[in-house]
C-alpha cells in the first residue's frame, strides 16, 4: 500500500510531528510504502491571488506534492486543531493544491460536482487543548467535518477516519507516549487493508439503501392505506395483520421493480448527464457501488420473499383468494413490465401510464381486496382516478432530464416522443385535470367523501405548479435538470393520498 503522510504543523519537531512519525513506523511494519510531506519545509504562496486557483502557477514543491497525492492510495493528515479547525499552513496548502480539474470537476448531474480523487482513503490525526469530548459535543468538530466531508469527501476520498488526541496542554509524558503507541498501532492496521471490514459493510449497506430509492415508497403506502380504509373502519385496518402483510407484499414487489429498472436502464443511466435525486435512477451500478450480479441476487431474493408473503396473505385474507391472487398477478406483470422484457412498457411509450395505474388503482385495489372488499365495488375505482391523474405529471416530467440518454438507449418515454415542450404542456393539463377531478368528486359526494376539502390544498398547489410549468415552457430552455419542478410535482401527489387517508380514517 502506498501511504502519504502530510504534516500540517508549522513545527516539524512538535507532538504532531512525532505522531506522524509513529504512524509512519507502524505503516512500514505493515509493509506499506510510506512517503512524508512536511508542509513547513515547502516553498509556496498559501494565498490564492488570482480569480481562480488554476490561473496561479504552481510552485515546484506544489507540483511534487500533487504527484505524491496521485501516487498515494492512503492519505494521512497530521495537524493541530487551532480555533476549532485547521492551521493556516494546511488550509493554504489545500487551497492551492486541490483545484478544479485536479481534485474535482463541475458536472451537470448529481450535486453539480464530481470528485476526481476517488479510490483513495484518508486518516486524520489531530491534537488539541480542548477535551475531545467537549470538542465533539459542544463545538461539533468543525475542523473534522471540514476535512472529512467538505474537503476530502468532496474530492471523492473515502472513507476518512479520524483520531483526536488531547487535551495536550495538561497531558503527561506517559500520556503522550500512549498516544504515540496508539498512532503506531493505527499505522500497523494497514496490514489488513485501507478499508476495514466494518467500513466495507457500512458502504455496502449504504449502497443498497441508495439502490432501493426508499424516498418514493411512502406514496405507495398512502394509496394502499386509502384502499384498505375504504374497505372497512380504521380500527379494523391498522391493527389487522392482513393489512401489514399485504403491504409487505407490495413493498417487496416495489423492491424487485426498482432493482429491475436499475439493471435494464443501465445504458440510459450511464449516459445521463442530468441525473438528480428525482431522475436518472439511483446510479449504484453506474458508480460501481453494486454490481449486476448483486442486483440480480437482490431481485431474486425480493421476488422469492414476495411469493412467500403472498402465500401467507392468501391463507389469512378474509377477501376472495382468487381476486387477491389475480390483482397481485396483474400488478406484478405491470410493475416488472415497466422495463423487463418482453413488455418493456417504458420503451414503448406506455411507461407513464403503467406507473400511474400501478401506483393508484393497482395498490388501492390491493388494499381494498385484502380487507374483504369486492372488485365490483365502484369505490376503489373512483378513489383512484384523481390520484392517477396527479401522478402522471411527475412521471412525464421525470423524462425531460433523461430525454437525451433515453432516446439514445431506445427508451420511448413521452418526453422523447412528444418533445420537452409538448411534454410540459401535457403535464400542465394533467395537473389541472387532477385538481378538477378531485374537487368534482368532493362536490358530487363521490368516493365516500374521501376528497372532501381537498380544494383548499390541491388548487393552490396546482396553480403554483402550473405557473412553474408555464415559466419553463416560456423559457424554451433545452432539456436539463428540473429539480424544482420535480419537487413541486411530487409533493402535489401527496394531497391525493393524504386527504383520502385522513378522511377515510376519520
Amino acid at each position: 500500500m502506498k501511504v502519504l503522510i502530510v504534516l500540517g504543523h508549522p513545527r516539524p519537531d512538535s507532538l504532531c510531528g512525532a505522531l506522524g512519525g509513529a504512524f509512519a513506523q507502524g505503516a512500514r511494519e505493515a509493509a506499506a510504502e510510506v512517503r512524508q510531506l512536511h508542509l513547513a519545509a515547502l516553498e509556496f504562496d498559501p494565498h490564492v491571488r488570482e480569480a481562480s486557483p488554476n490561473q496561479q502557477p504552481l510552485e515546484g514543491d506544489l507540483r511534487e506534492a500533487r504527484e505524491l497525492i496521485v501516487w498515494a492510495e492512503h492519505l494521512v493528515f497530521v495537524y493541530p486543531t487551532w480555533w476549532g479547525t485547521l492551521p493556516a499552513l494546511l488550509k493554504g496548502f489545500l487551497d492551492r493544491v486541490l483545484t478544479p480539474g485536479f481534485a474535482f470537476r463541475t458536472c451537470e448531474g448529481g450535486t453539480g460536482y464530481q470528485g476526481l480523487l476517488g479510490g483513495r482513503s484518508a486518516q486524520l490525526i489531530t491534537t488539541m487543548d480542548t477535551p475531545p469530548l467537549i470538542h465533539r459535543l459542544v463545538y461539533r468538530q468543525p475542523g473534522r467535518e471540514a476535512m472529512a466531508r467538505a474537503t476530502l469527501g468532496f474530492c471523492g476520498i473515502r472513507p476518512v477516519r479520524s483520531m483526536v488526541f488531547g487535551p495536550v496542554r495538561t497531558s503527561s509524558p506517559a500520556q503522550r507516549q500512549r498516544w504515540l503507541q496508539h498512532a503506531r498501532r493505527q499505522g500497523r492496521r494497514l496490514a489488513h487493508g485501507r478499508v476495514t471490514r466494518w467500513e466495507r459493510l457500512r458502504d455496502k449497506a449504504g449502497a443498497w439503501l441508495k439502490g432501493l430509492r426508499l424516498q418514493f415508497y411512502p406514496m405507495t403506502w398512502l394509496a394502499y392505506t386509502a384502499g384498505a380504509l375504504a374497505a372497512g373502519p380504521p380500527d379494523g385496518v391498522f391493527g389487522n395483520p392482513v393489512f401489514w402483510l399485504g403491504y409487505l407484499c407490495l413493498f417487496l414487489l416495489e423492491v424487485a421493480t426498482v432493482l429491475s429498472n436499475e439493471l435494464v436502464d443501465f445504458p440510459s443511466d450511464r449516459d445521463n448527464r442530468f441525473f438528480s435525486t428525482f431522475t436518472g435512477g439511483s446510479r449504484v451500478l453506474v458508480e460501481g457501488l453494486l454490481n449486476s450480479r448483486e442486483i440480480q441476487a437482490g431481485i431474486a431474493l425480493s421476488l422469492t420473499a414476495f411469493v412467500t408473503a403472498t402465500a401467507a396473505l392468501l391463507a389469512l385474507t378474509p377477501g376472495s383468494a382468487p381476486a387477491v391472487l389475480t390483482v397481485l398477478a396483474l400488478l406484478t406483470v405491470l410493475a416488472l413490465g415497466y422495463t423487463v422484457p418482453p413488455l418493456k412498457l417504458s420503451y414503448r411509450g406506455l411507461g407513464e401510464i403503467d406507473v400511474a395505474v400501478t401506483h393508484s388503482l393497482g395498490v388501492m385495489l390491493c388494499g381494498f381486496l385484502f380487507l374483504d372488499g369486492h372488485w365490483q365495488d365502484p369505490l376503489p375505482w373512483l378513489l383512484s382516478v384523481p390520484l392517477l391523474l396527479a401522478i402522471l405529471p411527475s412521471i412525464i416530467l421525470s423524462g425531460i432530464p433523461d430525454l437525451e440518454a433515453d432516446a439514445a438507449a431506445g427508451k420511448r418515454t413521452l418526453a422523447v416522443r412528444l418533445g420537452p415542450r409538448n411534454a410540459l404542456w401535457l403535464a400542465t393539463a394533467l395537473t389541472a385535470l387532477a385538481a378538477a377531478t378531485a374537487v368534482s368528486w368532493d362536490l358530487l359526494g363521490l368516493a365516500s367523501g374521501a376528497y372532501a376539502g381537498i380544494s383548499y390544498l390541491a388548487i393552490p398547489h396546482a396553480l403554483g405548479l402550473g405557473w412553474l410549468l408555464y415559466r419553463r415552457i416560456e423559457s424554451a430552455a433545452p432539456p436539463g435538470r428540473i429539480d424544482g419542478l420535480m419537487a413541486a410535482s411530487l409533493t402535489y401527489i401527496l394531497w391525493f393520498g393524504l386527504v383520502p387517508v385522513a378522511r377515510l380514517a376519520g
